[in-house]
């Protein structure tokens, strides 16, 4: 089999693996012809070439290298992941020297592998022939199937030449605020007695709000830089995606960030000013695992009722709706504290701060519409916002007990 005929196989195959619905053992003819022509996967590279090939249209379609990890990990398998994971790493070293963009970087090294082709990543998983190929027609399929997205960072292409939307680096002081806020989370989770746990977190939260707010006076007197509003993706995984994309959407309404959902690949895309969208990243983290600490308390002492998938869904409906109630509440005294100081210069600064926000958000999702909600069970709506009431949000209340 030549070269050209392998090509062909690969790309037919990948064209039946990225039809919806389909079963491996559809794939398994094309699989068993690609063992018996190269046992070793990919000893020739064509397929390495291919996936290779497919990145530039992924960047140009608004892809960016993390995104492609996660949706391969959604809708091909872990192993995939890694895959695509070492595909691009390979890929990505043939930039020039200083010429990558930090945003880009950072993600490039969270993906970083020492595993850089398909040959080497099948030898790396230690699996058998069939199924490494059949993850490799998957791969392939999902990269030439998958659609365009809004394009939130320069891709490389672009990168002598920047264009909106691009994220600007944070100041030296807003690295400090940063870290110093990581440091309260870190002690936080790593303290065994919740009380101190709750006051370090109230400490965190009310720096990064009370910082945000005084970043946005400063910059409209001029005596600091205009922060401008960022777009970033946040990634959902499985189960209940949705679910937990309400809890995201709670945290950013209350905090003035818009939640764009992609639910199909897991997707939420954030939008607003760059303090506001760190802050709500810090706390969704945060308050994801308190859900699933709560969650599991109530699996264990609710039977099978509350381990079935309409309990857990409306409990992390309900655990995010009261959640954006209190913090909301939380948002408005720590905004009518910032008002004693600042006085009547606060109102316009935060209402043309919300008012870039929905332009941005305009500008790219102009076809932007709403959906419906799922089927709950009432038990596990009920349940969710006892749960949510005893969330540690930075307030006086109880954080939720360590397993």
């Amino acid at each position: 089999m030549t070269t050209d005929e392998v090509l062909m196989l690969l790309l037919a195959g990948a064209r039946l693996a990225a039809e919806p619905g389909v079963q491996a053992a559809e794939l398994d003819p094309v699989v068993a012809r690609l063992t018996r022509r190269d046992p070793g996967v990919d000893s020739g590279g064509q397929a390495q070439q291919t996936l290779t090939a497919a990145l530039p249209q992924l960047w140009e379609g608004g892809w960016q290298p993390v995104d492609v990890v996660h949706v391969a990990r959604r809708r091909v398998s872990q192993r995939a992941a890694r895959l695509a994971a070492a595909v691009i790493t390979a890929e990505s070293g043939s930039a020039a020297a200083g010429q990558v963009p930090e945003a880009w970087t950072a993600q490039l090294d969270a993906l970083a592998t020492d595993v850089r082709s398909v040959a080497d990543w099948w030898r790396a998983e230690r699996i058998q022939p069939g199924p490494a190929w059949r993850d490799v027609l998957r791969l392939i399929g999902l990269f030439r199937t998958l659609p365009r997205l809004e394009q939130l960072l320069t891709p490389p292409s672009g990168w002598s030449a920047a264009s909106w939307p691009v994220e600007a680096p944070g100041s030296e002081a807003d690295g400090k605020v940063l870290h110093r806020i990581r440091s309260l989370l870190a002690k936080a989770e790593s303290t065994e007695f919740a009380e101190e746990a709750e006051a370090l977190t109230a400490k965190a939260q009310s720096l990064m709000a009370r910082h945000a707010i005084d970043t946005a006076v400063l910059a409209q007197r001029g005596n600091g830089s205009p922060a401008g509003v960022v777009a970033r993706r946040l990634h959902l995984d499985d189960p209940h995606t949705e679910a937990k994309a309400a809890v995201v959407q709670a945290v950013g309404t209350a905090n003035g960030v818009r939640v764009v959902l992609l639910p199909s690949f897991g997707i939420a895309t954030l939008v607003g000013f760059r303090d506001d969208v760190d802050l709500v990243e810090l706390l969704v983290t945060s308050l994801l695992l308190q859900a699933a600490r709560a969650l599991a308390d109530a699996a264990s002492s609710g039977g099978a009722r509350a381990r079935s998938t309409p309990f857990r869904r409306g409990f992390l409906y309900s655990f995010a709706q009261r959640l954006e109630e209190r913090l909301t509440q939380a948002r408005e005294q720590a905004t009518a504290e910032a008002r004693a100081d600042y006085g009547a210069e606060l109102a316009p600064v935060l209402a043309e701060r919300s008012a870039a926000v929905d332009r941005a958000v305009e500008e790219l999702f102009p076809s932007l519409r709403r959906r419906g909600g799922s089927t709950v069970d009432p038990a596990g709506w009920h349940a969710g916002r006892r749960a949510a009431d005893q969330a540690d949000l930075g307030s006086n209340r109880r954080s939720l007990p360590s397993r």
